[in-house]
C-alpha cells in the first residue's frame, strides 16, 4: 500500500524590477517631536508678517499726526472767533501799520499796540524775538503807560496778529517747454475766443502765430514772509516814522538784536538808546528744530502740555497755562509756524558783538543790559558777557526768564523806566529849507499889505484873519495826520 504525502507549494518568487526603477524605497526613522516643533517655528518666523506690521503702525501713526493737524482751522476768520478772551482782549486794543517788506513785494499789515500819552518825552518800542510776539510785553506795556511812557510794541511780520503770509506774483519768461505751448493755446483762446483759430483758417487759410514770440507768463503764489536784516531795517523804520517815535528808545528782546542792529548803526539820528532784554547776538530761546521736524512740531504745537513743557524748559520756568497758551495759538495760527522758521534760517550766526558795539552809529549810544538772573547760572554768565562787551552799559537783573512773564511785568518795566527817565528828553530836529529871494520879497510885501489892511478895518478884521489861520492850519495837520495813518488806523 503505497503513502501519498502532500509538500507545501513553494513561495512565489519575488517580482522582477527594472534595474532604473524609481519605486526603491529608503527606510527612515519617523519624524521626533522636536523635527516637529523646529518645522513649525520656521513656519511661523515669515519675515514678511513684520514688515506688513511695521508698515501698519507708522501709517497709523502718520495718520493720526495728520488728524491733529486738521483740527486746526486755516481760515483766518473761524481762528480769530475761536481765540481766548485774553489774546481777544489784547487784538481789541492795537491797530494795525502798513508797511513794504521789499521793493517788488505787496504791503503787509504790522499789529501794534500801545500805552501812555504820545507826547511822551520817552517813546519806547519793543521789538520780540523769534516766535514771540507783542502779547509778552503788554503788561509792561501798561506799567510803563501808567508812569506817563509812550509805550508801543509791534507783532513783526510773520508772527502774533500781523501778517504771516504774502501773494507774490512771479514772472516766467518763455513758458516751460510742451506746458508752455499748451498754456499759450488757453491763454488765446480766453483772451480771443473758442473760434479764433477757426476764424482765421477759413479767412487767410492759416492760423496767424508766431514762433518766435516770448511771452512771459505770471503765476501767483502764497509765501511765508521771513525776515532777515535788511528785511528788518525796512519794517522798523517805516513803523518808527509812521508813528513817529523818532528818536526812539528800542527794547530789543532775544534774537531781535542780531535782526536790527544794521538798521541801529545806520540811523543814529533816529534812535535815543538801546535795551538789550535777554537778548543774544545770535540764537533764539524757543529751538527752531521743535518747529521744523515734520512729526514733532505737530506734537509741540498740537498739544497744550507739550508747548508748556518747552516754554518752561527753554524760556522760563513760571508759565500759567492761559499764557502759555495764547503764546501757542498766536504761533500756529495762520501757519505763523513755517513764518518763524524760515526767518530762523535768515539769523546771522557770525555777528560780532564786540565789532558791532565800536562801530561810529554805535559806540556812543546809551545802552543797558536786563537780563533774567533766575533762568540758569550759565545764562546768567551769558548776561555778564554781553554786558562786559558793551561799552559804558550797566547791567540790571530781574527774576523771570528768558520770556517775559506775568509775574515780574512790574519788575522790567521799572527798570527799563528807571533808565530812560535818567537820558536827557528827546529834542526833534527840523530842516528849514531856504526861501528862494523872489519869493521872500513876495511874501515881505504881502505881510505890508495885510499890515496896512488891518489898521483900515480894526479888529474885527484881525479876528477874522486870525480864524481863518487858525483854520487852514488845522486842515493841515490833519492832512499830515491822515497821510500817515493816525486817525481810525495807521498806514503808509
Amino acid at each position: 500500500m503505497a503513502i501519498i504525502t502532500e509538500e507545501p507549494d513553494p513561495p512565489p518568487p519575488p517580482p522582477k524590477t527594472k534595474p532604473n526603477s524609481k519605486t526603491k524605497k529608503t527606510t527612515s526613522p519617523p519624524p521626533s517631536a522636536a523635527s516637529t516643533t523646529t518645522k513649525s517655528n520656521t513656519t511661523t518666523t515669515n519675515p514678511f508678517h513684520f514688515w506688513f506690521y511695521f508698515t501698519i503702525v507708522v501709517s497709523l501713526i502718520v495718520l493720526f499726526f495728520i488728524s491733529i493737524s486738521s483740527l486746526y482751522p486755516q481760515d483766518p476768520k473761524t481762528w480769530f472767533l475761536n481765540l481766548p478772551p485774553v489774546l481777544r482782549l489784547h487784538y481789541s486794543k492795537g491797530r494795525t501799520i502798513k508797511v513794504q517788506t521789499a521793493p517788488n513785494y505787496p504791503q503787509v499789515e504790522v499789529f501794534s499796540i500801545q500805552e501812555g500819552p504820545t507826547n511822551s518825552d520817552s517813546h519806547v518800542l519793543f521789538v520780540h524775538g523769534l516766535g514771540c510776539s507783542s502779547f509778552a510785553f503788554h503788561s509792561i506795556l501798561k506799567s510803563l503807560g501808567h508812569k506817563n511812557v509812550h509805550a508801543v510794541a509791534i507783532d513783526l511780520p510773520g508772527s502774533g496778529f500781523s501778517d504771516k503770509s504774502v501773494v507774490v506774483v512771479e514772472e516766467n519768461v518763455g513758458g516751460n517747454g510742451g506746458f508752455g505751448g499748451l498754456w499759450k493755446v488757453y491763454s488765446d483762446i480766453k483772451e480771443k475766443g473758442l473760434f479764433w483759430g477757426f476764424d482765421q483758417l477759413i479767412e487767410q487759410g492759416y492760423v496767424n502765430h508766431e514762433e518766435n514770440e516770448i511771452r512771459v507768463l505770471k503765476k501767483e503764489s502764497v509765501k511765508a514772509i521771513e525776515l532777515g536784516g535788511e528785511e528788518m531795517g525796512r519794517v522798523l523804520g517805516q513803523v518808527v516814522d509812521s508813528m513817529g517815535l523818532a528818536p526812539v528808545d528800542l527794547v530789543l528782546h532775544d534774537s531781535a538784536l542780531g535782526l536790527s542792529a544794521n538798521w541801529i548803526s545806520e540811523n543814529q539820528g533816529l534812535v535815543r538808546s538801546v535795551v538789550v532784554l535777554d537778548a543774544v547776538p545770535s540764537g533764539t530761546a524757543l529751538p527752531l528744530w521743535a518747529l521744523e521736524m515734520p512729526v514733532l512740531r505737530d506734537v509741540t504745537l498740537g498739544f497744550r502740555f507739550v508747548f508748556k513743557k518747552v516754554l518752561a524748559k527753554c524760556c522760563g520756568e513760571l508759565f500759567g497755562g492761559p499764557e502759555a497758551e495764547a503764546h501757542r495759538i498766536l504761533l500756529k495760527g495762520r501757519d505763523g509756524r513755517r513764518a518763524v522758521a524760515g526767518m530762523g534760517k535768515k539769523l546771522n550766526f557770525s555777528f560780532d558783538l564786540a565789532e558791532w558795539s565800536g562801530l561810529d552809529g554805535v559806540k556812543g549810544l546809551p545802552m543797558r543790559v536786563i537780563w533774567s538772573g533766575g533762568f540758569s547760572e550759565e545764562w546768567s554768565d551769558k548776561g555778564r558777557q554781553v554786558a562786559d562787551v558793551l561799552p559804558q552799559v550797566t547791567l540790571v537783573t530781574h527774576s523771570g526768564g528768558r520770556w517775559p512773564q506775568e509775574h515780574n511785568a512790574e519788575e522790567v518795566a521799572e527798570s527799563i523806566y528807571d533808565f530812560v527817565s535818567s537820558l536827557p528828553k528827546s529834542t526833534k530836529t527840523t530842516v528849514e529849507e531856504q526861501i528862494p529871494e523872489h519869493i521872500q520879497k513876495m511874501i515881505d510885501e504881502a505881510k505890508s499889505g495885510d499890515h496896512h489892511h488891518h489898521h483900515g478895518h480894526g479888529g474885527h478884521d484881525r479876528h477874522e484873519h486870525s480864524h481863518g489861520h487858525g483854520h487852514g492850519h488845522a486842515h493841515a495837520h490833519a492832512g499830515y495826520m491822515d497821510a500817515y495813518g493816525l486817525g481810525q488806523g495807521w498806514a503808509m
